[in-house]
């Protein structure tokens, strides 16, 4: 990726795809909500001067019309431009498609990049996850009780653990995970969708959110784990199948031991970027706000190599920006 901060460029697809799906917030459409978020995405990568491929996408080829795994994305390749940056992308045009369905909080447009084959080939499967931010990093261990995590996190940060604040997505195959927590005195955040902005939320200190615990998505995960090398937090995952045909899809991308734990680094290794924008209003993230002719948004950017994290707050004006950026192509 040389000395180009192309976060800093790729923030413009985030908040493309952040706009067409913050004019469905509410309207109880999930699929709609990430059809126009794909599609504003995909159109918008093509004014990047990249040769990215999808690793971490909307499905195979036959499951997803566009970013789907392997997909070629950017000018670059277009143009047969040489010197155009060759770069994996990790993409969840919009995680937390039921929260904007729903109007609920946090959700986001995400984007990471990473050096050619410098991120995990993640199978579609769930991941047990544990995530904190720089403060308590080295202080985690995925393999010991959630109760000895909150002891070790509250002493890293010098609170009490009934002062720690845990994030979890409200499934019911965490209830026991949510009762230890409790049970050990911290407090909970349960979160509808979305561990991605969970997980970054434990390296922003005005959110309130000292660690994620629980199981989601292993692309999520790795995603998360771009995030977390950006700035000095920690993400520990193990995946966890469902069946065995997902054991046999890992195996052919190289998944070798089931039990594996992967640290942050062997998620996502390299020089890694990650850029964010909000879709509905957050505790990581403003939502999409829509103004008279234009609307205004708010994205994270950050770069690992120099550690470096921007808030960036635009305002758009439809009126000279192209209509991909931001339309639905709907009339509603």
């Amino acid at each position: 990726m040389q000395d180009r901060n192309l976060a800093l460029e790729v923030v413009r697809v985030t908040e493309a795809a952040a706009l067409a799906s913050a004019r469905l917030m509410g309207r109880g459409d999930r699929k709609q909500a990430d059809h126009v978020a794909v599609e504003a995405m995909r159109l918008a990568f093509d004014h990047v001067d990249i040769r990215g491929t999808v690793v971490i996408g909307e499905g195979e080829r036959d499951e997803a019309p566009m970013l789907f795994i392997g997909e070629r994305v950017g000018s670059g390749w277009v143009d047969n431009d040489a010197g155009a940056p060759k770069v994996d992308i990790a993409v969840d045009p919009l995680e937390g498609t039921n929260l904007c369905a729903t109007g609920a909080p946090d959700a986001i447009s995400v984007i990471a990049i990473a050096d050619d084959g410098q991120f995990l080939n993640a199978p579609d499967t769930y991941m047990e996850k544990i995530a904190v931010g720089p403060a308590a990093r080295g202080q985690i261990d995925l393999r010991e009780s959630p109760t000895w995590n909150l002891e070790r996190i509250a002493k890293a940060l010098g609170k009490q653990v009934n002062e720690v604040t845990a994030v979890i997505l409200d499934r019911d195959r965490h209830t026991a995970l949510i009762n230890e927590v409790r049970q050990a005195g911290a407090r909970i955040r349960l979160i509808g969708d979305g561990d991605v902005s969970g997980a970054v939320m434990t390296c922003k200190p005005d959110s309130g959110i000292d660690v994620l615990f629980g199981i989601g998505g292993a692309p999520e995960g790795v995603i998360a784990a771009a995030a977390m090398r950006c700035v000095g937090g920690e993400l520990q995952g193990r995946l966890r199948f469902r069946s065995d045909e997902e054991r046999a899809r890992a195996k052919k991308m190289g998944v070798k031991e089931e039990g594996h734990i992967y640290q942050t680094e062997e998620l996502a290794q390299g020089n890694v970027m990650f850029a964010a924008t909000g879709v509905t209003q957050g505790y990581l993230l403003d939502g999409v706000r829509f103004i008279g002719g234009g609307a205004t948004t708010e994205s994270i950017v950050m770069r690992s190599k120099s550690g470096t994290t921007r808030v960036i707050k635009a305002t758009h004006r439809f009126d000279t920006k192209p209509r991909h950026t931001w339309s639905t192509g709907l009339d509603a």
